[in-house]
């Protein structure tokens, strides 16, 4: 019989216990440490005897109220972890006043997602419906399906995921599990490079996105971006935000850790559109450094999944809990009452 986890640690540790061992290789690798050190690396610089009465840590996102900034990221295939999946870690962001991205390979149906949490939070007057992350799928036709099943069963946002075009199974999934809002297309062997010819000449190009933008009038982020030139090509394409991530440390092994790079995409937007952070996010603390580097929030990964593997719902609900009153901890340290003072000045730089 396990402890209730106090801490992210504790969860990480629980979960581990809790799954096959498939399963949690195919969480964990290929690891997500060069960004969570990359973040711990970064100093802060403690401001006291500030007046911080009335601070606290809510935000409006594309007209969405959240109560902060802590969004669970696009995780696929949730039912691996706990068997109410995706549902759980919905109705624990609702339940926390926060936001979820459905992944497109979620393990269940988008419907049951959005309606759960719109169950969760009937008391209230507005409940923001989950936002949707779109995988390119092969070619437009299937992709359009794909974005008017999300846009059908309510989604309020649709995040393109562009930094994984070449996806490698790492698990082969137990009978159950599947993608379930997936048509599933069949792929069509080409002749010569698998990667060129193949996979890369289905990926979508900047066209493909400028197209996309055409076909939705949801909020449009394009999630995968580290440099400052691809952050100007999304918005020439109309795209309404981006997340600056390098996919969790899980395609290219050699690429920056997303903090790296976070500064030199908030330098080139200069605030035209909301710049979001994803990668390496295992606290409070890292929440705040990237808020102080330029982000208007976060996603959170692998943390929120142990915690679902520990405990479903309430597990989820726990850490989002954490996390915001590590960053509350931290704002009251640097001086900073309202997300809004959070910037570079909080940062120590030697």
């Amino acid at each position: 019989m396990f402890a209730t986890p106090q801490n992210l640690t504790a969860y990480c540790h629980q979960a581990q216990h809790k799954l096959h061992p498939d399963i949690w290789r195919y969480l964990q690798d290929p690891g997500d440490h060069p960004n969570s050190y990359a973040l711990a690396r970064t100093k802060l610089m403690p401001r006291p005897l500030r007046n911080l009465s009335g601070g606290h840590t809510g935000l409006t996102l594309f007209g969405q109220k959240l109560d902060h900034p802590i969004l669970l990221a696009p995780v696929a295939y949730q039912k691996l972890f706990h068997p109410d999946g995706e549902l759980a870690s919905a109705m624990a962001a609702t339940a926390q006043g926060g936001q979820l991205v459905i992944s497109s390979l979620a393990s269940y149906l988008f419907t049951d997602i959005v309606r759960c949490t719109q169950e969760e939070d009937s008391h209230a007057d507005v409940t923001p419906a989950p936002w949707f992350q779109l995988y390119w799928q092969n070619d437009r036709d299937n992709t359009l399906a794909l974005l008017e099943r999300a846009t059908q069963a309510g989604c309020s946002a649709v995040v393109l995921t562009v930094d994984a075009p070449v996806k490698v199974a790492t698990l082969d999934l137990p009978s159950g599990i599947r993608a379930v809002n997936l048509l599933q297309p069949n792929s069509v062997a080409r002749p010569g490079s698998s990667v060129f010819n193949g996979l890369m000449a289905q990926a979508p190009t900047w066209g493909d996105v400028a197209w996309l933008r055409r076909q939705t009038r949801l909020p449009l982020l394009v999630k995968g971006l580290l440099h400052p030139d691809d952050a100007q090509l999304s918005m020439d394409a109309g795209c309404d935000g981006m997340v600056v991530s390098n996919h969790g440390g899980r395609t290219l092994l050699a690429a920056p850790a997303s903090i790296e790079c976070l500064a030199s995409v908030v330098a080139r937007v200069q605030g035209q559109v909301p710049v979001l952070f994803d990668s390496g996010i295992r606290g409070g603390q890292d929440v705040f450094s990237a808020i102080a580097c330029g982000a208007t929030a976060v996603l959170l990964g692998r943390p929120y999944i142990w915690a679902l593997a520990t405990n479903g719902t309430w597990g989820v609900a726990h850490v989002i809990r954490l996390m915001r009153d590590e960053l509350e901890l931290t704002m009251a340290l640097t001086g900073c009452s309202h997300l809004s003072d959070i910037g570079q000045h909080c940062l120590f730089k030697t």
